[in-house]
């Protein structure tokens, strides 16, 4: 959904640390997450599932993954 969005902190050895975000730009596009073999794979997706935009990360080298889904999402809790 568009406004989601995810930080990505790595560990960039002697320089400190640096943050990545992806986002979902556009209407109908939304962020996945995936871990695979070592690596952290974060994508923004169309509706039909194709990858727009893709950023990997080793996982040893992630220090922080926080994901904010859009401000559009509906909360359950406040459907009663």
């Amino acid at each position: 959904m568009k406004g989601d969005r995810v930080e990505i902190m790595i560990d960039a050895g002697g320089e400190g640390t640096r943050t990545y975000e992806v986002l979902a730009s556009r209407a109908g596009r939304r962020v996945e997450v995936a871990t695979r073999r070592g690596v952290v794979e974060v994508s923004e997706v169309t509706r039909t599932g194709n990858a727009v935009r893709t950023a990997r990360f080793m996982a040893s080298r992630v220090l922080a993954l926080v994901e904010y889904p859009s401000a559009d999402a509906a909360d359950p809790d406040e459907a009663e």
